[in-house]
């Protein structure tokens, strides 16, 4: 199911609440094309409406980091975001 068990995880925050109302609807198209792709494995915001994780599959970190930096909440600083690689031992 996963290329060697490495998978990249963007924690992002929420850091202007306007803006991040103003583009939602683009950030979800974005986020479920991905998803549609099989890029992203799993998504979804934290419930106290901070912010949110999303788990990519791709080969490498710059692949994932291409893929964070080009979402639309991060486009338009609507949210900062942490980029971590992970070992997944399921």
């Amino acid at each position: 199911m996963f290329r060697k068990m490495i998978l990249y995880i963007a924690y992002f925050k929420v850091v202007d609440k306007k803006k991040e109302r103003q583009i939602l609807q683009e950030h979800l198209d974005y986020v479920n094309g991905l998803l549609k792709d099989k890029i992203i494995v799993a998504k979804g915001p934290f419930t106290d409406k901070s912010g949110g994780l999303i788990i990519y599959n791709v080969p490498t970190l710059e692949e994932a980091t291409k893929y964070i930096m080009n979402d639309p909440v991060i486009r338009h600083g609507s949210r900062t975001v942490e980029i971590k690689e992970w070992k997944s031992t399921m």
